[in-house]
């Protein structure tokens, strides 16, 4: 009895091992992906009624954006904004029909002349339902600094509009 025991514990460590790894690859190859302007297979990974809260504040990306399309349109924004980010770190735990993500997350993006004009830390909070994310909650280290970027964004954005270049 204690060697089928045994042989069970061995096959789940190695099985959540697996699924740890599979999960870090798929998130790792999405953020790829919405770095190079394609946030579709991120998107593709929230379930149509799952709900992503974003730092309050006084931006384009604040509040809760519930929905799939609602979020599609946020990355679109993040896309269109030109925000490259990198995890640095994740965690999993639960099982697979209740399963939660923590990920530090560093964000940044550049200006016209290349200069870094904005970046932060971000830790998100996923909750997913056999392997859909149902839940995400993003929070900022200084959730002032995309409040500044926002602003700085719209400026770049008027000074083209007007074909003048803002740096």
């Amino acid at each position: 009895m204690k060697s089928w025991f045994a042989a069970g514990l061995a096959t789940a460590i190695v099985s959540r091992s697996l699924l740890h790894k599979a999960l870090l690859f798929k998130f790792g190859r999405d953020v790829r992906a919405l770095n190079s302007g394609n946030y579709r297979p991120l998107l593709g990974s929230y379930h149509r009624d799952a709900v992503l809260r974003f730092a309050d504040g006084d931006h384009r990306w604040a509040g809760e954006h519930a929905g799939r399309d609602r979020i599609e349109n946020f990355l679109q924004e993040f896309v269109a904004a030109g925000l490259q980010g990198e995890v640095t770190e994740a965690y999993f735990g639960g099982p697979p029909w209740r399963m939660t993500l923590l990920a530090r997350f560093d964000d940044r993006a550049l200006g016209p002349d290349g200069s870094v004009i904005y970046h932060n830390r971000t830790v998100l909070l996923v909750r997913t339902k056999w392997g859909k994310i149902i839940a995400q909650e993003d929070y900022y280290e200084d959730t002032a600094r995309i409040g500044d970027f926002d602003r700085r964004l719209r400026e770049i954005e008027a000074g083209r509009s007007c074909g003048t270049v803002v740096e």
